[in-house]
């Protein structure tokens, strides 16, 4: 079906100057950006099937795909004593767009200081000051306030919310009458406080990178997208990336390769990328030989520091105001589809997250290292269902994990699913804010003005209140965010497990990159698709050879 790492390619299937494996949040980007000269070649390979599903495209529909395999990659952790011997499920998207395209919607950017760290382990050219260009560059924000630090005519709309209900408000003012300051823009200079998430939502749709990065380029002739086309590895010759094989995910057979002139960039994702490096023969020695795959880089820190935000949530019931379980059956929910379908705000057009919080257990004030999402709805035990019962949510997890995993191959075999060990609240200190996080939560939904309206709490329930309680609570209940990151991250040479440099190129091997969250040397504080479409309009700069928009801008200064 394919062949092993060193070994000759079969014929070349097209040869392009580019080679993209990925087409979610940062591959769609690329294949934009490099092709927009008209000149540059690009084949971009995508392992699942066109995003023809009307779910991918309604904001409300990723609760129906999330379990989908045709839309999904079903990946799962291990089961561990950290979450009560459970899986934990970690699906990834696998259409045009990616993650993109069955994601939250939510548009986060993180705090300025955590780019700022990134550059001080290291990383040249990544602080803040020079990364906010292209968070500019990709963005149009629709919202207020407009301040300098925000973009207005990129490619991504992002809107704040079109439609509320009056919990929102409530708990929003309960939670500033707690100390929690109003903060209309935590993605401007000040993260702190409770406010409502901004979203890649406009009028009725998602706004994915697939329609707002690929659909416009898909008319260029120097661009070609290969849809079920499941990369099993990139073929190196001399040390050099020269392409990459890949066979049909819907009928594999045998390896068709595509050939890569100048350079082929890695962007399946944090949990996907690892694996196609070591397939690849690219990750630390002694695992390749144990699994018979040739070496043909010792990179050890391919599939190490895996991060992700591990979340736990209060779930209550309340009365005299009405959520979205009310909307979500019968009658009600064929009115709200109505809604849609006449372009008017609508449940349908909703983020799972509605009102933000970022905070510090530690002080209240400051850096926070916890976030928070209150939605007017809860769902219940059955996936994908709303409970019948009026009821809210309250989410909460660790900002910046401490706590990090790996991911390794199960076998030689391309299409085996990777292993995946989040090792989730292994590190005390990720125990501590989940656990604080978790009595804020509580706190907040028993404000002086949001009290009237709780009944109950369902979910962990009343009698839960020690530490010790409400820990083995979030390992038993607790879920991913869907946040992978970290799994080849980059770094100076110095960096014995550093597998990129500052400019994303794969150490010991030339003409390959990784674009993804996988490179990201620490955890955002926030959710990590904005800083990933972040990477890609920056590393669009760096393989084209431009000069970053920072330095543009201070040189014109």
């Amino acid at each position: 079906m394919t062949q092993a790492p060193g070994s000759r390619p079969n014929a070349a299937v097209g040869d392009f100057d580019y080679v993209i494996v990925g087409s979610g949040a940062a591959g769609s980007i690329l294949a934009n950006r490099l092709t927009e000269d008209g000149t540059t070649t690009v084949c971009l390979l995508e392992a699942g099937p066109r995003d023809t599903s009307l779910m991918l495209h309604v904001p409300a529909g990723f609760t129906k795909l999330l379990s989908n395999p045709r839309y999904t990659w079903q990946l799962s952790s291990e089961p561990s004593d950290s979450t009560a011997g459970r899986r934990i499920p970690m699906p990834q998207g696998r259409t045009l767009g990616g993650s993109t395209a069955i994601n939250g919607l939510l548009y986060t950017r993180g705090q300025p200081q955590d780019f700022d760290e990134w550059a001080a382990l290291g990383n040249s050219g990544w602080r803040y000051q020079d990364v906010l260009p292209y968070f500019m560059r990709n963005e149009s924000w629709r919202g207020q306030p407009a301040g300098p630090h925000r973009g207005r005519d990129g490619p991504l709309p992002i809107t704040p919310l079109d439609w509320d209900l009056p919990l929102n408000e409530l708990f929003i003012d309960g939670a500033a009458s707690m100390g929690l300051p109003r903060n209309p823009d935590y993605n401007g200079a000040d993260q702190s406080g409770v406010g409502y998430y901004q979203r890649n939502i406009l009028g009725r749709w998602r706004m994915g990178t697939a329609r707002t990065y690929l659909r416009p380029a898909l008319g260029r002739r120097n661009l070609e997208v290969r849809t079920e086309a499941q990369a099993t590895r990139v073929v190196i010759e001399g040390g050099r990336a020269t392409g990459v094989e890949y066979v049909n995910s819907s009928d594999p057979g045998p390896a068709t390769f595509v050939r890569a002139r100048r350079e082929v960039l890695a962007c399946c994702g944090a949990l996907n990328t690892p694996k196609l490096l070591m397939l690849s023969g690219i990750g630390a020695a002694s695992r390749l030989q144990e699994l018979g795959i040739p070496v043909t880089c010792d990179s050890p820190g391919v599939g190490r520091g895996l991060r992700d935000h591990f979340s736990a949530r209060i779930v209550a019931t309340v009365q005299g105001a009405r959520t979205i379980n009310q909307m979500a059956h019968g009658p009600a929910l064929w009115m709200q589809v109505a809604r849609w379908l006449a372009g008017r705000p609508s449940i349908l057009t909703l983020s799972p997250g509605v009102v933000h919080f970022f905070w510090n257990t530690k002080t209240g004030a400051g850096r926070p290292d916890l976030q928070g999402v209150f939605t007017p709805a809860a769902l219940s035990d059955r996936p994908g269902l709303f409970e019948s019962r009026p009821a809210v949510t309250c989410a909460v997890w660790q900002h910046r994990p401490h706590s990090t995993g790996t991911v390794d191959l199960r076998s030689p075999d391309p299409l085996a699913l990777p292993v995946i060990r989040p090792n989730y609240l292994s590190d005390d200190r990720d125990r501590t804010v989940l656990v604080e996080g978790l009595r804020l939560a509580r706190r907040l939904l028993k404000s002086p003005t949001f009290a009237p309206h709780f009944v109950e709490e369902l979910r962990p329930g009343a009698d839960v209140q020690t530490n010790d309680e409400l820990l083995a609570y979030a390992r038993e209940f607790g879920a991913s965010s869907f946040h992978y990151n970290g799994t080849a991250h980059m770094g100076p040479a110095s960096d014995r497990e550093s597998v990129v440099d500052e400019s994303l190129r794969v150490r010991g091997v030339t003409g390959l990159r990784v674009v993804d969250a996988s490179v990201m040397p620490t955890t955002p504080s926030g959710n990590t698709c904005a800083p990933t479409m972040m990477l890609a309009e920056k590393a669009a700069d760096l393989v084209r050879g431009r000069t970053p928009l920072a330095a543009m801008a201070l040189a014109e200064a």
